[in-house]
């Protein structure tokens, strides 16, 4: 069993030899990683990113941050392509294949099989003189000194920077792309920075009740509303404009002063000039509003018509915080 410290060495061993795989990427982004960029960029049929074995499984998440990042594309597993699912390959198409020695015996098969069917062949490879090197249209290279693991058993650094290359790729692609935070949105509709990019006071309010009383109502009636309606406040609407909000504060801050309460009607308790946003205000827009100024409601008013209101806990459990 190793000491603590044997466990720590180790570790920031790793860290130190993946760091400086990582930092050496920077000599192989040259004029053929910009032509591949450039490829990707105006290919007319589909990207298909390919691997065998820990590369496989970065062509996975390659086609991950592609497919999240504007870029559409598809994952083919080269030991399955050359068991039939070669079949996908179009001639418009073109193929990333990753491999760290770029001599695998299912890459010598795959790679002439591609050639055949005219698709274009993009190589993302740690050894420059291997048959995948010499077979690719465009070279990118990942070459890596060394694995970061006791007599290089088992892929860590080669795949680290397989990984880091293939974002390069992507972000890249994105900036071509002109990609807008917009678009990013529509990709990830379902997580919270999606929703922070989309999701307006349109899209929470109805969901609430629509609490209102009149200017001459009375304190019972403005009682049972916010109570009734569960937003902790009420709209005071004359003649169907807002005049003015009344929150369960602002009743609480009433009855301390100790007025006399029978004769209070909505007006004398109102605040006048309520804060207010429409229904495209953004979500995380509204929950900045309401903590500028230490709120936890806002009413929705569109061209002058009071549409319901929109609660701090409604944007809270949307995920955005």
């Amino acid at each position: 069993m190793k000491s603590d410290q044997e466990i720590k060495e180790i570790a920031l061993s790793t860290i130190e030899d993946e760091t400086l795989a990582i930092s050496r990427l920077k000599t192989y982004i040259d004029d053929s990683f910009v032509s591949a960029v450039k490829k990707l960029l105006h290919c007319q049929g589909r990207i298909v990113v390919t691997g065998i074995g820990k590369s496989a499984i970065i062509a996975g998440k390659i086609v991950a941050t592609l497919n999240s990042t504007g870029t559409a594309a598809v994952f083919m597993h080269a030991a399955d392509a050359i068991h039939g699912d070669l079949g996908i390959i179009q001639q418009q198409d073109l193929v990333i294949c990753i491999s760290n020695s770029g001599n695998t015996p299912e890459i010598k098969v795959l790679t002439p099989m591609l050639k055949s069917l005219g698709a274009g062949l993009i190589g993302m490879v740690g050894n420059t003189s291997s048959y995948l090197a010499g077979q690719a249209d465009i070279l990118i290279d990942t070459t890596v000194e060394k694995e970061a693991s006791p007599g290089n058993p088992a892929p860590t650094c080669s795949t680290t920077a397989q990984l880091v290359m293939g974002d390069a790729l992507a972000m890249a692609l994105l900036h071509c792309k002109g990609f807008t935070a917009a678009d990013f949105a529509r990709y990830h509709p379902g997580g919270s920075l999606g929703k922070q990019l989309y999701l307006k006071a349109g899209n929470l309010y109805p969901k609430n009740a629509r609490p209102a009383v009149a200017p001459g109502d009375d304190l019972q009636t403005i009682i049972l509303e916010i109570s009734g309606k569960r937003l902790g406040a009420t709209a005071v609407l004359d003649r169907e404009m807002v005049a003015g909000i009344i929150t369960d504060g602002d009743l609480r801050r009433m009855l301390q002063k100790g007025n006399d309460t029978g004769q209070l009607t909505a007006k004398d308790i109102m605040s006048v000039n309520p804060r207010a946003i429409s229904s495209d205000t953004l979500a995380v827009d509204a929950l900045q509003l309401m903590r500028q100024n230490n709120i936890t409601q806002l009413l929705v008013v569109d061209h002058g018509e009071y549409k319901g209101m929109v609660h701090l806990h409604d944007i809270l459990n949307e995920g955005i915080i």
